[in-house]
């Protein structure tokens, strides 16, 4: 077994190629950063999305959008859409979400507007947590792990 775990070693490092697949893409699909993230990074097959608040693009993307947690949801969703368009995947291919709430009370009025954005009975596995505060005050903020498709 050591000596297979030591040619496995020496053929991963020295094979050209076989972890350059493996290194993180940062991707800016909206140009350079205004702030200290980017909005996916691509480790293979995989992108893992920043969390999205509910930010409009013409609103300059620094308040929120009005209408409380189911407007918020929406504009998350369609934030995480155009990410996802923008870095070759889709909706069908989110494989995880973690949820961040300001209040859990809101988790069925969020789940409304978020089941919407997948097909019935192929969600994405999720985790939800509540938060004492979220950036620019929103109400939800949510991040996903999706495939290229």
């Amino acid at each position: 077994m050591r000596r297979f775990l030591i040619a496995l070693a020496i053929a991963v490092t020295t094979v050209p190629g076989v972890l350059a697949a493996q290194q993180p893409e940062f991707l800016q699909p909206y140009g350079a950063p205004t702030r200290p993230f980017s909005p996916a990074v691509k480790v293979g097959n995989t992108l893992y999305l920043a969390g999205q608040v509910g930010t409009a693009a013409n609103a300059g993307g620094s308040t929120v959008v009005p209408g409380g947690i189911e407007a918020e949801t929406k504009q998350v969703m369609e934030n995480i859409k155009d990410v996802l368009s923008k870095t070759g995947s889709d909706m069908d291919h989110v494989v995880k979400c973690t949820v961040f709430m300001a209040d859990m009370k809101e988790w069925d009025a969020m789940n409304v507007v978020y089941r919407t954005y997948f097909k019935a009975n192929k969600y994405p596995a999720r985790s939800a947590f509540g938060s004492t505060g979220l950036a620019l005050n929103a109400r939800v903020e949510i991040e996903c792990i999706a495939t290229v498709k």
